[in-house]
């Protein structure tokens, strides 16, 4: 189809460069053919390819929308100009998308702009690239816009309006824009009202209630209704109606079962995911995946690799969770051997897969499969992007090698704020203060903003080496000098400081003047702090703050059975322990691990049989070396 603004196309000699005029010039000259031009003329003759500009154009013109290269739209937005379309309401659309694509909104607002009588297509195209930008302000802003100049909505106007609201904040404007649809009519066509029930889910349980009326109040209803509706409750846990809703639709498919299979693996149901997996008429990439997630994740590494080795197209997401979940439960041989299969199978793992095995490895102290992710990322001569980065300094810092997270860091051609916050972290909690404190002023001659995680680890940083006035001047000055209100974590961080500092009763008043509730980890460092200082006075009192919370936790008894013992009160270890057993708690028992290239080694304090298994396992090193 030709753009209606083509008429006006400039004539094509008007877009030629002047040798092309030239040579059409030579050719277009009449003159005298020799006998052998005679003589060639008398073969069959091929007809000439000719290119039309002008239909290059309009191809182009036709896939702009689609087109994400910034260079190519600014070339054709030149173009447009030249030909006098920047005004066309069939181009303009497409080009506001363009530069949507692109991440250019200002480019996008020029273009939209040009035109003095925009009509709803257009500013339906304004909103959506709006809302694709996660710009939900200017969304609204656009809309508000319409509305003055008196430009009706249409029935495309309101969803993507929806799609910009999430979450519970937003309840409001999805509710708003509810009574709109109802006030205008457009609840008839069904591709409004899905929208509408889905953003109410989006919404989580204060939405869900709305969601519910509204599915109900439906006459019509098609299968992207019942699966926005049981999507919704499987998110806030509601898996029983979200199940009655599964048995009672009317026509199923894929996404129907892969919602309700995602809600039973997510709430760790394995049994009943499966029955329902085995019953499955058509099984996706997405239906194995869940299922393989859901034993890594409930540790059943056995039957996770059953289902992976049956799955018939494994994808790069499937081999990243079966090689995670075995990094995560120490498995290093198995993990490793798999990788080694993914690499031959796929020569390139993306970045998704990068950081999950590289955060599987942080996770559980892998140091060979993370090294080994590492020279295969070499190796493939992939140039890592910032994330990946990021996750490497992490792995390397978590498993204990310093030296190479520092190395990684300073060899990054560009960091970002996260790269900061890692390598602090690292720096942190490994006890090199004046590095971390060192790598903070850096950041900020560098043009880097600190946020909330960085005080973070300058406070583990402070809290590891004892430096308690230096955390608690980093601690005052994030409001003051950055505008960062401290949260509970920080708070944590600060408590746990001062305690380790011998400094228990101004922990104790922090925690009693916090702005939010402490919960039962900010009670469970001061107990920490106390244990350090054999403080039992402090102890009893916030043991008692502890049972109220979680009383439960066999953890908090046992500190405070360790501090009577420190102190030679037997009578109150005894009377503690006694608690213990009647209200049926234990302690759980520590542990620890040693890692060799064939698994991670892990080691309990249990009775005389640990002695056994770590004889065992110790022997097994000492072949190994």
């Amino acid at each position: 189809m030709v753009a209606p603004g083509l008429k006006n196309f400039p004539n094509i000699s008007s877009l030629l460069v002047p040798n092309q005029q030239h040579a059409i010039a030579l050719h277009c000259r009449p003159r005298t053919l020799s006998q052998q031009e005679n003589n060639a003329m008398a073969d069959p003759i091929r007809a000439p390819s000719w290119v039309s500009i002008r239909r290059i154009f309009e191809q182009k013109l036709s896939d702009l929308h689609n087109c994400s290269n910034l260079s190519h739209v600014k070339q054709l937005h030149a173009q447009i100009i030249k030909a006098d379309l920047h005004q066309d309401l069939y181009v303009v659309p497409k080009l506001v998308l363009a530069f949507s694509l692109c991440r250019q909104m200002s480019l996008a607002v020029n273009a939209f702009n040009q035109i003095q009588h925009p009509n709803v297509h257009l500013y339906n195209t304004l909103i959506r690239a709006h809302v694709q930008n996660s710009q939900q302000f200017q969304a609204f802003s656009a809309f508000f816009d319409m509305q003055l100049k008196g430009i009706p909505p249409d029935n495309f106007t309101y969803p993507f309006l929806l799609r910009g609201c999430g979450g519970g904040c937003s309840l409001r404007m999805v509710e708003m824009i509810h009574c709109h649809i109802e006030k205008f009519g457009f609840l008839g066509d069904i591709f409004v009202p899905n929208t509408l029930i889905d953003s109410y889910c989006k919404c989580g349980a204060a939405g869900l209630c709305s969601a519910r009326k509204l599915f109900r109040g439906m006459g019509v209803r098609d299968i992207v209704t019942w699966n926005s509706i049981i999507g919704g409750l499987v998110k806030v846990g509601e898996l029983e109606e979200a199940r009655k809703l599964f048995d009672e639709m009317p026509e199923k498919d894929v996404v129907s079962c892969n919602t309700i299979l995602d809600g039973y693996v997510k709430a760790g149901r394995m049994d009943v995911a499966f029955g329902l997996f085995e019953s499955m008429p058509e099984r996706t990439v997405v239906s194995w995946s869940t299922m393989i997630s859901g034993y890594c994740e409930a540790g059943d590494m056995e039957m996770a690799r059953v289902l992976f080795d049956r799955m018939p197209g494994k994808s790069l997401v499937s081999w990243t969770i079966i090689i995670s979940g075995y990094a995560k439960k120490g498995l290093a041989k198995e993990a490793m051997c798999l990788y080694d299969e993914m690499l031959k199978v796929r020569s390139k793992p993306d970045e998704g897969a990068l950081i999950s095995i590289l955060a599987a490895c942080s996770e559980s102290g892998l140091l060979q499969l993370g090294e080994k992710v590492h020279a295969s990322m070499q190796l493939i001569r992939s140039m890592p992007s910032t994330r990946v980065y990021n996750a490497l300094i992490d792995m390397y810092a978590k498993c204990g090698n310093m030296k190479r997270a520092l190395d990684i860091f300073e060899g990054m051609t560009k960091r970002d704020i996260v790269s900061w916050n890692a390598i602090i972290h690292a720096m942190g909690i490994h006890g090199h203060e004046e590095k971390a404190i060192h790598l903070f002023c850096r950041m900020r001659i560098e043009g880097f903003q600190p946020d909330k995680v960085t005080f973070i680890g300058l406070l583990c940083a402070c809290t590891h080496t004892g430096l308690v006035d230096k955390g608690i001047q980093y601690f005052y000055t994030m409001e003051r000098d950055y505008g960062i209100i401290p949260e509970i974590e920080h708070y944590g961080c600060l408590i746990d400081l001062l305690g380790r500092g011998g400094r228990l009763r101004e922990a104790f008043r922090t925690v009693q003047s916090m702005p939010m509730e402490p919960n039962a980890i900010i009670w469970g460092t001061l107990l920490g702090a106390c244990r350090m200082q054999n403080a039992v006075g402090l102890a009893e009192e916030v043991l008692d703050c502890l049972s109220k919370l979680d009383p439960t936790d066999a953890g908090n008894f046992s500190v405070l059975s360790n501090i009577y013992a420190s102190t030679g009160d037997w009578p109150s270890v005894a009377n503690i322990r006694m608690q213990m057993k009647n209200i049926r708690i234990q302690k759980p028992s520590g542990a620890s691990s040693i890692e060799s290239h064939i698994s991670a080694f892990g080691f309990w304090s249990w009775t005389s049989l640990v002695v056994l298994a770590t004889s065992k396992h110790l022997s097994i090193l000492g072949k190994e070396s």
